[in-house]
């Protein structure tokens, strides 16, 4: 359901009332019972409030990709050299050796 923003043409009273699309809008202000107008253009911009809501948890691929490559996590390639050495230097066991 949608927020709409209505303001009193009477006081200027401007208020948010969260309604259905069928239902039937306020025809007069909470305030003085003067006559409302719905303010158009609002409401358009959707809003995360509270806490597990962060403005990187939606970020475009491009982006992530780019903060990737700046990192140097390209992510997913080949291990390094480094690691394939240190692997492969320790000590053979011994053909006739038994348990560990």
């Amino acid at each position: 359901m949608p927020t709409y923003e209505y303001e009193c043409n009477r006081c200027g009273h401007d208020f948010e009332m969260f309604h259905s699309i069928s239902a039937t809008p306020p025809k007069r202000c909470p305030k003085c019972r003067g006559k409302l107008v719905r303010r158009i253009g609002t409401g358009a911009g959707l809003l995360f409030k509270g806490s597990g809501f962060y403005i990187t948890d939606y970020r475009s691929d491009s982006y992530k990709k780019a903060s990737k490559a700046e990192q140097g996590g390209g992510g997913g390639g080949k291990p390094t050299a480094s690691k394939e050495v240190s692997a492969s230097s320790r000590p053979a066991k011994p053909a006739g050796a038994k348990g560990a």
